[in-house]
């Protein structure tokens, strides 16, 4: 069987919605950062050196980053969902958000959260922080202007690697300040496959 390993306060809710979408049986496996340093313990280490999640160990193979399980796990259970097919129109721009979403957009996401808790003293990056949230989340808005999807007439696993950043857009600007994104993320949110996800394993 698939195994899921989860750390707390990690974004592996992206590949259980994908295994729910696929109807894939799985197992997630969950493990507590440590309290003082915050990282992942023995266990963890123990599946991989990195220590980081989600981690997905399949067929014997363990693999990392969660662009690269969305894509194996659609080449290895999709039946030709999920993705455009390769060498279609399609198949770059999917290519291109499915690495968008960690290569490029949650970089001011994650900068505009660990600044933030240095107070003062990371006050002068948060004017350029916020200009490039401001771009990149602006552009996302942009493509999705008369879409439901980021790629084609269907979700595929562009729209769920894609997803955390525009959740977080949402959550955080409010629901007015990138109407695309926030119709985006009332679609996913109401699939049946995500909402057992939810069920399952907890937002």
């Amino acid at each position: 069987m698939i195994e899921l390993h989860h750390l707390s306060e990690s974004r592996s809710r992206r590949i259980t919605w994908l295994l729910e979408e696929l109807g894939q049986p799985y197992e997630v496996i969950s493990y507590q950062r440590d309290a003082k340093t915050r990282l992942a313990p023995p266990e963890l280490l123990a599946i991989h050196p990195l220590g980081k999640a989600p981690v997905l160990r399949d067929q014997g193979q363990v693999m990392i980053e969660s662009g690269a399980i969305v894509d194996y796990l659609i080449r290895t259970y999709g039946n030709g969902l999920l993705a455009p097919a390769v060498g279609s129109p399609e198949y770059n721009r999917y290519v291109q958000f499915l690495h968008y979403a960690e290569g490029s957009a949650m970089l001011p996401l994650m900068l505009k959260l660990y600044v933030g808790r240095l107070g003062e003293a990371g006050a002068p990056l948060q004017a350029r922080i916020g200009s490039e949230m401001a771009n990149h989340l602006g552009f996302l808005n942009a493509e999705l202007a008369g879409k439901e999807y980021f790629v084609g007439e269907a979700l595929t696993g562009a729209d769920i690697q894609l997803s955390f950043v525009a959740q977080v857009a949402v959550r955080s600007a409010g629901p007015d300040a990138f109407p695309n994104l926030s119709r985006f993320v009332a679609m996913v949110e109401a699939r049946p496959a995500y909402q057992r996800a939810i069920a399952k394993h907890g937002a």
